[in-house]
């Protein structure tokens, strides 16, 4: 059985935060070539995204694994267009050590692929831990 668009949102979104970030694995996570990221972390910050999936895992994704302890999803929400999901979720950071309370936000194409993401969170935990 097929599922229902709103189903494909929902899974992309916590195979994103359970197995992708929370376990380290990169590949698991359905990313478009031509994949545009948005983060507070970002060289440049948000408003410079990181375009393409080889340097979003050459330049994002590299220290990842070795710096997150974790997640917990907390909560997905799908558009009404259903183009896009957010997904809310705590980020375990072993260091500095500190928790993120994040919300990422994706948008996805009708193959199911992430072509669009931006993270909302506040940086200070790991930029100016005191």
């Amino acid at each position: 059985m097929k599922e229902d668009r709103a189903t494909q949102l929902r899974r992309i979104a916590r195979t994103y935060v359970e197995e992708g970030l929370g376990k380290g694995n990169f590949d698991i996570i359905p990313y478009a070539d031509h994949i545009s990221l948005r983060a507070p972390l970002n060289p440049g910050g948000s408003e410079s995204p990181i375009v393409g999936r080889s340097l979003l895992r050459d330049t994002w994704w590299k220290p990842l694994p070795e710096l997150v302890d974790g997640t917990e999803l907390l909560d997905i929400y799908v558009s009404t267009k259903l183009d896009a999901v957010a997904v809310e979720f705590y980020c375990r950071i072993k260091a500095p050590s500190c928790t993120l309370r994040i919300i990422d936000r994706f948008k996805v194409d009708a193959s199911g692929r992430i072509t669009d993401q931006e993270n909302f969170f506040d940086p200070r935990p790991v930029t100016d831990p005191n």
